[in-house]
């Protein structure tokens, strides 16, 4: 009985390994192909510079480069890339390869924020440097607008400016231009007079009035005893 068991596992294990063998030898595989470009300011040799750069994707897949900086990435199976260049001192654009089912290879740039903007990139790449790598920040410099600015400067500065300009302005050539500048003064009368002309006014219409009443009856007499 044991050994009719064993043997059934036995073939059920054969079996299923063999299905996975044809999964894997069925699906198609590719190759991606480039070149990486040394930069002229590279410090180090040729050769030691091919020796510390590595090509590799996302999906763990590495290339090695040869003399002249060409690499080829084996065994790539259908699917969305992103192709990278690793180098301890320049820093390199990375490149999205897409594979269709039928071995058609397309490159482009990779682009995050847009993904639907996109750019072509030719096939075999060409992987350029964008610069060396900065791992300590610039110093910044020493500049003058930056002490001139300074809150405690300009609070220092502006008075003794203001006591150099203030008494030029008393000088009298200067407060006759200003005088000539500024637009001529109106009369106007004081608030005491207004308040007089308008509560004072009304009793002295009143006696004027009483005082002519008197003289026009005179006048209707002198007619009277003429006629």
């Amino acid at each position: 009985m044991r050994s009719t068991v064993l043997v059934l596992l036995t073939w059920v294990a054969v079996v299923y390994g063999e299905g996975e063998d044809d999964g894997g030898m069925g699906q198609e595989r590719y190759r991606i192909e480039g070149r990486v470009m040394r930069p002229d300011s590279s410090l180090v040799s040729p050769a030691e510079w091919f020796a510390n750069t590595k090509v590799f994707t996302n999906s763990g897949h590495y290339g090695f480069l040869k003399e002249d900086g060409t690499f080829i990435i084996n065994n790539m199976p259908s699917g969305s890339y992103v192709v990278q260049v690793m180098n301890p001192t320049f820093m390199y654009e990375p490149v999205r390869v897409d594979i269709n089912s039928k071995g058609k290879i397309r490159a482009r740039a990779v682009n995050h924020i847009q993904p639907s903007n996109v750019v072509q990139m030719p096939h075999p790449l060409r992987m350029k440097s964008l610069g060396p790598y900065r791992y300590f920040m610039q110093r910044e410099q020493w500049r003058l607008t930056d002490t001139l600015m300074n809150p405690m400067v300009l609070m220092t500065v502006l008075p003794l400016v203001l006591m150099m300009i203030l008494p030029r302005l008393n000088d009298p050539e200067t407060r006759k231009e200003m005088e000539q500048i500024q637009m001529p003064k109106m009369d106007t009368p004081e608030l005491s007079e207004i308040m007089t002309s308008i509560f004072g006014g009304g009793s002295s219409g009143q006696g004027q009035c009483q005082s002519t009443q008197p003289k026009m009856r005179s006048r209707a007499n002198k007619r009277k005893d003429k006629s």
